[in-house]
């Protein structure tokens, strides 16, 4: 089964994401700010994709991205960025970082699923 790990401190993003890629058949791991996420991973989590905040107490997305490219194991996981934030400079910020895409809040299931579908082929 394809695993996602989603990074948000927002608990009810967290609640009303989770169930819209349960139901598509992703098993979800939570997270409630990048160091959080770095700990599960460090623990032996091994997502499929990752779905991150970018504005979170403790560690941002965008620094979660940075720290989680320099494991070798994740170096090729795609990782997107589900924010409220537009900005041109932190998008840039971000694909330096590593992000493989962007998607603004509030974002309707089957236009995630779609970006799902496309970085993840056959998930």
């Amino acid at each position: 089964m394809t695993t996602v790990l989603l990074i948000d401190d927002s608990t009810t993003m967290l609640m009303s994401l989770k169930p819209i890629l349960t139901k598509a058949g992703y098993a979800v791991e939570t997270a409630n700010h990048g160091k959080d996420a770095l700990d599960k991973l460090g623990k032996g989590i091994k997502p499929d994709l990752i779905i991150t905040d970018v504005n979170m107490p403790q560690m941002d997305g965008i620094t979660f991205v940075r720290e989680a490219r320099k494991d070798p194991g994740l170096r090729f996981t795609p990782m997107l960025m589900l924010t409220t934030e537009s900005d041109q400079a932190k998008r840039a910020e971000a694909k330096t970082a590593g992000v493989t895409g962007w998607l603004v809040k509030p974002v309707a299931p089957d236009q995630l699923l779609g970006v799902i579908k496309q970085v993840l082929p056959g998930a």
